[in-house]
């Protein structure tokens, strides 16, 4: 167990409280990598169900899919033989309404977020205030976000976007290898091709941040500890323990082991999850096959990174759509307008905006 930073031991044990113990898991984790890598999407869920109610769901599962698999995983309900369980499970005889809640990332809008955060706002990577409010699609990132494949074409943006995540993306091995020139280059070639509005004023600005960007990145180069420039995962984390605990209950988090979640980035989240923002109480890893409701959190995590990804490549399922809503998170960090229609849950905001 990760108790608050206080100096006592990482694993010393955290006393008992009233409060909201939170099962989590994610799909589609790439660390820094979020332009180019396998996927287009990362979703954190954090479910509450209850151990007897999480078991009972699990004997369930497997007296309708009757595999002979040790843990099942996401995919085994998405196979299209099992659609009727699927379906079952995020509905309202399954066990997690009201119960569980799933935080969507898009990653190429989350790297234009980070270039107008760290390099037009010069926001500090590991802010608190900015990590809880996140990426949203209204605001400068959406309108880049938006405008961008618009006015450039979309295989240069595409690079564009590389080279920024090629740029930051700062490791021991591969960080100090990485020039600035390539970034910058294309961020000069975009401005000089001329852009309308907004588009163009936050390009103007990107190409006079180099000074900025120069430093940022020696500030990671020197200390690999300090919170990662491009993480998504602690601010989904950060945004499910302020969702869970927004009464002020504190939290406790369950979280299958990770390695992203040093004992540094651990304490990061203390700083940021702390009153009023949030409490986070604790937080202590176990594998996901030794717990039923952390194994809940991946089932829901594997299926919403499914389909949200089918759904930015303008597939429909309507019926999925119509039970996965609910658990989705306002204040996802999406950009596109008409896959976050099919996504958003109901009320919907205006299509492709989340809440501020």
């Amino acid at each position: 167990m990760h108790g608050p930073p206080s100096g006592a031991p990482a694993d010393a044990p955290v006393p008992p409280a009233p409060g909201v113990e939170l099962f989590c898991d994610e799909s589609g984790y790439e660390g820094e990598n979020l332009v180019g890598g396998i996927t287009d999407v990362f979703a954190h869920a954090a479910v509450t169900v209850p151990a007897a109610d999480a078991a009972d769901c699990i004997r369930e599962l497997r007296n309708r899919i009757r595999s002979p698999a040790t843990v099942y995983k996401a995919n085994h309900l998405q196979r299209e033989k099992h659609r009727g369980t699927l379906l079952w499970f995020l509905g309202p005889g399954g066990p997690l309404p009201g119960r569980a809640r799933v935080h969507l990332t898009e990653k190429s809008f989350f790297a234009v977020a980070r270039i107008v955060d760290l390099l037009v706002s010069g926001t500090d990577p590991a802010d608190a205030a900015a990590m809880l409010r996140g990426a949203h699609a209204r605001g400068p990132a959406g309108e880049l976000y938006r405008a961008g494949p618009r006015l450039y074409g979309g295989e240069r943006w595409r690079a564009f976007l590389a080279a920024f995540n090629e740029l930051m993306w700062i490791n021991t091995r591969r960080g100090a290898e990485t020039s600035a020139d390539g970034f910058f280059g294309l961020a000069g070639e975009l401005h000089r091709a001329g852009a309308p509005g907004e588009a163009g004023r936050l390009l103007g600005l990107v190409r006079q941040a180099r000074p900025r960007t120069e430093a940022l990145r020696a500030a990671l180069l020197e200390d690999p500890r300090t919170v990662p420039a491009l993480d998504s995962l602690l601010p989904a984390l950060a945004a499910a323990v302020a969702y869970w605990g927004r009464d002020g209950a504190p939290v406790t988090v369950v979280h299958d082991r990770q390695t992203a979640l040093t004992d540094e980035r651990v304490a990061r989240l203390y700083e940021v999850c702390r009153p009023p923002r949030a409490r986070l109480r604790g937080l202590r890893f176990v594998d996901a096959e030794t717990d039923p409701r952390v194994q809940l959190a991946d089932f829901l995590a594997g299926i919403a990174r499914k389909r949200a990804s089918d759904a930015l490549a303008g597939l429909a399922d309507p019926e999925l759509d119509e039970l996965l809503r609910p658990y989705v998170a306002p204040d996802s960090a999406w950009g596109d307008a008409r896959s976050w229609a099919l996504l958003a849950p109901a009320p919907a905001p205006r299509a492709g905006l989340t809440p501020a």
